[in-house]
């Protein structure tokens, strides 16, 4: 048995869902604590805090989840920008502000998200990256509870959670928008759950397009339900015809394609089935019903078909709706910034999409590399952006030209591309003629998309003021745009020391109690590990079934990011029909070449200090 560690003291800047309370520790004592290390760009954490709900739930009386917001981008550290995320996120728990990361730090996070579990004596009893412990946490608090319950030191009632004052405002997070017949407009109305139509003036509420209530339903417009809907896509009339539906929605946490027939309003679940993707990268064609899904983010009809921006696997998918089909289009699940042939590229969550006006290219924010992609010809190319960690509000030639986590993109019918530039509230221009960006519109509250209206207007989803924007006329023109030379960022985490030659890269995974690596469909763990630069590793790159990689670091290369994918299958224990899971991690690992430095590099995947 390994010594107990104690919890680290919780202390930011701020609390937020706790009316105004500064929680401590002590407060937490009795209960049984999850602390849930997050930053709201981040896919993968969104998927923890839908995974969190159910527990949240079911253990009530006995469990606290406790967010502790440690951000990657300069405007997460905006303490107005955390509290929106909350709001817009559902996020029902105490929520403290890290904006300096010293609680990440203390708790020695290594990836975004991380889970530490605390126990009702303060301690912490285990360590967790990545999604996909649901039933585990389920076992590990059963266990909590039996103990210090026997113990007494299980303390039951309510937790510290004070539910802010719900606001009032026609739209809340809207996300994306699409323009229809007679100038009028459809918005994902994100936060509500629900789709909007609205008048051509943008304000005037036409009807609504569901319950306006979390949940997931077909039918009648007035009874179907959405979970956090996002992109939008018309499809052309002869498709819409055959399929039976004018709409594709990206229903987002539900995972979820859906299609919607605007003369009725009436809802139809078109591709996934409802649970998130966690399987092996393949080629092959799907029945669209049949297929897993992951937080489909936006939609675009290209290459006669429904493309889709695959946000929590970082890849583009496609789908077919008079064959009624669906499959992986782009990207290989590695979250990164790599050009090439669609099948090798690496994207970092896809989540905008815009066609050009002939057809040929399509265009795609890829939001954590704050960049501008773009398909053609088969293959994956860059137009704005440097990778994970750079980011800022830069114009000029766009190979110095930088961004931050753009959501949405505009094709524009002369061959230039508009940015929803989401944190940097901004609105960008990328001309592949002049190869120039330039600002045209800033001061605004997370621009998340934009709209091309049929009298040539532009319209920007203001998704933080919960309100469309139309730009000045003028502002597509050349003296509307400005030219800005603003702050360059990067992500600073402290790198990891290691030693130049040989490394032992050790992902530590102790399955969940109740729980055994599960053989049944071949190899359980799955490890992919790549380097940037790609001199940073002479060995040990590629895929492999073990959890342990033998690495040979290049000495002459003073450091790099450490690329690294892993995933453990596990099924329950002596049980007649067990239930199967997949935990899943991506790593992006600062690294620093040292003489000297250690010869072995850890990671936890799962682990139990107990």
């Amino acid at each position: 048995m390994s010594a107990r560690v104690r919890a680290p003291e919780l202390r930011g800047r701020g609390w937020l869902n706790t009316g105004g309370r500064d929680l401590k520790l002590a407060d937490l004592r009795g209960k049984i604590t999850i602390a849930d290390f997050w930053t709201f760009c981040c896919i993968n954490c969104l998927h923890v805090l839908d995974e969190l709900r159910p527990l949240e739930e079911k253990y009530a009386d006995v469990l606290v989840v406790v967010g502790i917001h440690s951000p990657k981008f300069e405007h997460e550290k905006d303490p107005a920008a955390v509290a929106a995320a909350v709001e817009r996120y559902g996020v029902h728990h105490p929520v403290l502000d890290d904006p300096e990361l010293d609680m990440w730090q203390q708790y020695a996070a290594r990836a975004w998200p991380t889970l530490a579990v605390i126990d009702p004596e303060g301690y912490v009893v285990a360590t967790m990256a990545g999604e996909g412990h649901a039933e585990g946490l389920a076992r590990l608090v059963d266990e909590l509870v039996a103990t210090h319950e026997a113990k007494g030191t299980l303390h039951r009632g309510d937790g510290p959670y004070v539910p802010p004052a719900e606001p009032e405002t026609a739209l809340r997070f809207p996300g994306k928008a699409l323009a229809l017949d007679g100038g009028h407009l459809l918005v994902s109305d994100s936060a509500r759950h629900s789709l909007v139509e609205l008048a051509p003036d943008g304000e005037t509420l036409v009807r609504r397009i569901g319950a306006g209530v979390r949940g997931r339903a077909d039918g009648p417009a007035g009874a179907a339900a959405f979970s956090e809907p996002q992109g939008l896509c018309r499809l052309p009339e002869h498709v819409a015809e055959v399929a039976g539906y004018d709409v594709v929605v990206a229903d987002t946490v539900n995972h979820l394609l859906r299609g919607v027939r605007l003369a009725t309003g009436e809802v139809v679940t078109v591709a996934g089935t409802g649970r998130q993707w966690r399987s092996t990268v393949d080629d092959h064609a799907h029945d669209s019903l049949s297929v897993d899904l992951s937080s489909p983010w936006d939609v675009a009809w290209y290459d006669d078909r429904v493309i889709v921006a695959m946000a929590g696997i970082h890849q583009l998918w496609w789908f077919d709706p008079i064959r009624r089909t669906a499959g992986m289009y782009a990207g290989t699940t590695v979250e990164a910034l790599r050009d090439g042939p669609l099948a090798e590229a690496w994207l970092a969550q896809p989540s905008g999409l815009s066609v050009s006006a002939d057809g040929t290219r399509l265009w795609v924010a890829d939001s954590e590399t704050s960049a501008i992609r773009y398909v053609e010809n088969g293959v994956l190319g860059t137009a704005v952006g440097q990778g994970l960690f750079d980011f800022g509000h830069v114009d000029g030639p766009a190979d110095r030209a930088l961004l931050q986590h753009p959501l949405g993109v505009c094709a524009l019918p002369d061959g230039s591309v508009l940015i929803a530039d989401t944190y940097n509230g901004a609105v960008r221009r990328f001309d592949p003629a002049s190869g120039q960006v330039s600002t045209v519109a800033d001061g605004l509250a997370e621009p998340s998309d934009v709209v091309l209206t049929a009298d040539g207007g532009v319209l920007v989803v203001e998704s933080a003021a919960h309100r469309l924007t139309r730009l000045a006329p003028g502002a597509l023109s050349a003296v509307g745009a400005s030219t800005v030379d603003g702050p360059r960022h990067r992500t600073e985490r402290k790198p990891m020391e290691v030693a130049a030659g040989e490394v032992t890269l050790d992902v530590v995974f102790t399955p969940a109690p109740g729980q055994k690596l599960d053989e049944t469909y071949g190899p359980s763990t799955r490890l992919v590990v790549s380097a940037s630069p790609p001199e940073l590793l002479m060995e040990g790159a590629g895929t492999g079934t073990e959890l342990s990689r033998r690495l040979v670091v290049d000495g002459s290369v003073a450091g790099g990011v450490l690329q690294v994918t892993a995933q453990a299958a596990t099924c329950d224990a002596d049980v007649e029909h067990a239930a199967c899971h997949l935990t899943r991690q991506d790593w992006g690992v600062p690294v620093r070449v040292v003489e000297g430095g250690p010869a072995r590099l850890p990671l936890v995947l799962r682990g139990l200090d107990a």
